[in-house]
């Protein structure tokens, strides 16, 4: 599968073979990668930048973010982890380089250096109720993992725990083909899909190029899973950040959604318009991720609040499909 599958993440014509109480593994690197911060001032500059608080970032703790323009419109979200003395901020392919290069931009006189290293390493999913225990293929001893986005560096394996079902690993390059092979003796490999529809059914949103500057932080939820402090100091968009929270004026959250009876023919895309006859001059929604699930799409979508508590939203157009409003597994902030 090529790179540009990050840029839509629909895989209409892609199902899963696999159960989805199996476990298996996906390799993570042809869709997203990798920026190193390094320097003594990397985390002072990076503070500057992003809406996470890095005082919270940890060698045992990693943390989700987002980086704004000026006008509190988010360009990219991302992991962020600390390893040997470094900041690692994994984000889609389609995004790394203009990330980079922009961020490079106001690094000024501060001595931190900020490169693309995603040729330089290898992320592998591990997907299902087994995943912690695939994990001793490659780990000496396993941790008691207790809480999400816990974070552990063990003779260059790094490891990122999502949930007793979601884990990540993270390795140099060279290493990918004899821990694949280790892997592959205790589970088989699937597509991407599959761990795409449980970051989607998790409620992480991933800012792709057709979604960059559509949302404030809050508008894709990062104030609920910690990707957004209010604590911390200034960064771009801050002060409409802040007013926006503090006056109390956002309207639009994302929700969890499914949509079915889609035609065969058709295919739901990142950036697609909802619309509610609540709304019936104007589109209510845009939708963030999506990926084939069974007969349908399960998705992400930004989508005002009234619509979904009043209303049906559908998609496309008032007449297309109406979607789905499932649970988020944390409460909306508001």
């Amino acid at each position: 599968m090529t790179d540009s599958s990050i840029t839509h993440l629909d895989h209409s014509e892609i199902k899963s073979s696999l159960p989805e109480e199996s476990t298996f593994i996906v390799t993570l690197s042809n869709h997203y990668g990798l920026i190193r911060f390094s320097g003594e001032d990397a985390e002072t500059f990076l503070q500057g930048q992003l809406t996470c608080d890095l005082r919270h970032i940890t060698a045992e703790q990693a943390s989700y973010g987002g980086y704004c323009t000026p006008k509190g419109r988010v360009l990219a979200n991302f992991l962020l982890w600390q390893c040997d003395h470094s900041y690692f901020m994994q984000l889609p392919v389609s995004l790394c380089d203009a990330i980079q290069k922009k961020l490079s931009l106001y690094k000024l006189r501060a001595r931190v250096s900020i490169e693309n290293v995603s040729q330089d390493y290898t992320c592998i999913g591990l997907v299902g109720p087994q995943a912690t225990k695939i994990l001793d293929a490659l780990l000496t001893s396993i941790p008691a993992f207790d809480r999400s986005l816990q974070f552990i560096f063990n003779d260059k394996i790094a490891v990122v725990y999502f949930a007793s079902d979601r884990i990540q690993v993270i390795l140099p390059r060279e290493n990918v083909e004899s821990t694949l092979e280790s892997l592959c003796r205790h589970a088989p490999m699937a597509d991407i899909l599959d761990w795409e529809r449980l970051t989607i059914r998790a409620g992480i949103p991933v800012i792709l190029p057709q979604t960059q500057e559509e949302f404030l932080p809050q508008m894709i939820n990062l104030n609920a899973i910690g990707a957004l402090s209010f604590k911390k100091g200034c960064y771009p968009g801050q002060e409409i950040v802040a007013r926006t929270q503090y006056l109390g004026k956002l309207k639009r959250h994302m929700y969890c959604c499914f949509i079915a009876k889609v035609e065969k023919t058709a295919t739901v895309n990142p950036g697609d318009l909802l619309y509610s006859a609540d709304m019936p001059d104007q589109a209510c929604g845009t939708i963030v991720n999506v990926v084939h699930s069974n007969d349908g799409f399960d998705a992400l979508a930004v989508i005002q609040q009234g619509c979904v508590e009043d209303g049906e939203v559908h998609w496309g157009s008032l007449q297309g499909p109406v979607i789905q409003i499932n649970s988020l597994s944390y409460p909306l902030l508001e």
